[in-house]
């Protein structure tokens, strides 16, 4: 359930528009005509990447009076950001693994030129 709720996030924000809408809703929450007016498409345009993002559990909607704001998800970057973690710390290590082999290796390259010197 988590890794498909993962790339249901993961392909919403694949879309650099909805990535600028999770940006500006970061900000504080906004209407869709709010939303909608950097960009030189339709409300309804908007409208459809909110139904997107919504989908993926990155924004939600409230009721507020006439209006119906719009509310980024922020508890779904926990999600994102424990995965991307996870293979961070993989890296991390095989890249500390790699660096004691070249440590080990520049070692052994070093040694044959210091018995030299010392045999001179």
């Amino acid at each position: 359930m988590t890794e498909d709720r993962l790339s249901r996030v993961f392909a919403a924000l694949a879309d650099p528009t909805r990535r600028d809408i999770v940006a500006r809703l970061a900000v504080g929450d906004a209407t869709v005509g709010q939303l909608a007016a950097p960009y030189d498409v339709t409300v309804q345009a908007v409208s459809k990447h909110l139904k997107v993002l919504e989908d993926a559990g990155l924004v939600s909607r409230s009721k507020d009076a006439q209006r119906r704001p719009r509310h980024l998800e922020a508890e779904v970057f926990d999600l994102m950001t424990k995965w991307i973690e996870r293979y961070r710390r993989q890296a991390e290590e095989r890249f500390q693994r790699l660096d004691a082999v070249l440590a080990e290796m520049d070692g052994d390259e070093q040694e044959p030129t210091n018995r030299q010197g010392a045999a001179s």
